[in-house]
């Protein structure tokens, strides 16, 4: 999923923000399907999966507000803020999971976290513009955490019921079929008309989507949400290594510092087995 915001600059020359986000998620549909066709073939009997459940189209819903926030911050505000607003989804997670869910949170998902952050801040903090005329972007930046942490929640309630496969696949065409309302409301173009826009969009798909997105299904299935999502702190880690080796831009020893913090606190904030059995 880092390297979704390189793929939305390369397609903003051919489409919109809302068109882009549309693309991303319909043309990993097929991928996907074919996932579920083969994860329920396999799946012994007796396996839950439950159709479009109440929890599947809520993280259908929760996804498309999270991409509707995350694709207006890439164009609004610089990467490395749209990264790093992004990638505050545990601190929503854990609010409502504490606030909401009335669950307790551990004290190594606290220092997890807090190592995260500071791991963050030291990786892509350099990169981090203040500038007001960017506020705007930055608080979209703010928005897609939010509805990413619901996403988490959702997802995790979903995949008591289905695999990985079909809760991704349903999710998506919920946001999908929401995200194309939108961009034709609101976009003058919906149809990439270059090679570039296509091939964007195509990896955004194939990579970001079905890769990032389907794989997270994955975990939500078997880890708790908060530890989960934890893990996007990762994006940031991707985002840096993506612009050393794509773009040639230098680590700084501050930088490889905070990605190791990162991978600390991931660490520390590891569920026990008994926890993961539960």
């Amino acid at each position: 999923m880092g390297a979704s915001p390189i793929f939305v600059r390369f397609a903003s020359a051919d489409v919109g923000p809302f068109a882009s986000a549309f693309w991303r998620v319909a043309l990993a549909l097929p991928v996907l399907w074919i996932w579920m066709r083969i994860e329920e073939t396999k799946a012994s009997p007796g396996t839950p999966r439950v159709t479009f459940s109440k929890a599947s189209i809520l993280a259908g819903l929760a996804f498309t507000g999270d991409l509707f926030f995350w694709h207006l911050s890439i164009l609004a505000t610089t990467v490395a803020n749209a990264t790093f607003f992004a990638t505050t989804a545990p601190l929503f997670v854990i609010l409502i999971v504490w606030l909401v869910l009335k669950q307790r949170i551990s004290r190594g998902t606290i220092i997890g976290l807090a190592c995260c952050l500071l791991g963050g801040v030291a990786l892509i903090g350099q990169s981090i513009n203040v500038d007001p005329a960017r506020i705007r972007g930055d608080l979209y930046g703010i928005a897609t955490a939010f509805f990413f942490g619901l996403y988490f929640l959702t997802v995790e309630r979903a995949r008591k019921t289905a695999g990985a496969a079909r809760v991704t696949f349903e999710a998506g065409l919920v946001t999908s079929a929401c995200l194309l309302i939108i961009a034709l409301l609101f976009e003058n173009r919906i149809v990439p008309q270059t090679l570039q826009g296509i091939a964007a969009l195509t990896a955004l798909a194939f990579i970001s989507q079905a890769g990032g997105i389907g794989l997270l299904a994955v975990a939500l299935g078997r880890l708790p949400s908060v530890f989960s999502s934890l893990v996007i702190f990762l994006e940031a880690v991707a985002a840096a290594a993506f612009g050393w080796v794509v773009l040639g831009e230098a680590l700084t020893l501050p930088q490889i510092l905070g990605g190791a913090l990162i991978f600390v606190g991931i660490w520390a904030a590891r569920p026990k087995p008994k926890a993961i059995a539960g």
